[in-house]
């Protein structure tokens, strides 16, 4: 092997350990928008109602020491759909959807009881915007393993309109009032690659 040669070589294998290392320090699982599903259950003094969100995006990391290290969740407000329209309508107008596209929540803390390749169960603290104003909330997140690289997260969030100076829809000339609280229900997966496991069964 000429100089030339082992120069290059060395060269490969110091990117190589650069590329393996950066990979072990973080890893990121997607959230797949196709088979995730979010509902929105809520009430009126008529009955009972739910919509759902039809897009979805975000990423959980978790960092080499085997910490959540970032949660980003984003909802675009238009993707709520029901079946109905005027439902629609009203949804859109108490989000104020033009001025306020996007609800969204981003992660400030997180505190994980188990972490595993098999499962993650931890409490999540963090900023949820809705309506242009942020509230912190707390829930606690539980997900399992389906295959290798890949995580069901279901749970449900308690939430109050009015918390987020929201105004309750109405319909009907008022005839018809929907409830303050409602119940974000999700079945998120999330997905990344096989070293994900690796570095959780560390």
């Amino acid at each position: 092997m000429t100089t030339k040669q082992l120069k290059m070589s060395l060269i490969c294998l110091v990117l190589g350990l650069m590329f393996t290392t950066t990979q072990i320090k973080a890893q990121a699982l997607k959230i797949n928008p196709r088979t995730s599903t979010m509902t929105i259950l809520g009430t009126t003094n008529v009955h009972n109602f739910e919509t759902k969100v039809t897009q979805i995006s975000g990423e959980l990391v978790i960092n080499s020491e085997k910490k959540v290290e970032k949660l980003f969740v984003q909802i675009p407000v238009k993707s709520i759909k029901s079946a109905e329209k005027l439902m629609d309508t009203k949804t859109y107008e108490a989000f104020n959807a033009d001025k306020n596209p996007n609800i969204s929540f981003q992660l400030t803390d997180a505190s994980a009881v188990k972490l595993s390749s098999k499962e993650i169960e931890a409490t999540v603290i963090g900023n949820l915007t809705m309506a242009g104003i942020t509230k912190k909330i707390a829930f606690k997140a539980s997900g399992v393993s389906t295959k290798q690289g890949l995580f069901e997260f279901k749970g449900s969030i308690p939430l109050k309109m009015t918390d987020f100076k929201m105004s309750p829809p109405t319909a009907m000339m008022g005839m018809m009032r929907v409830g303050d609280v409602i119940t974000l229900k999700y079945d998120i997966y999330l997905e990344g690659n096989q070293q994900i496991s690796a570095l959780l069964d560390k």
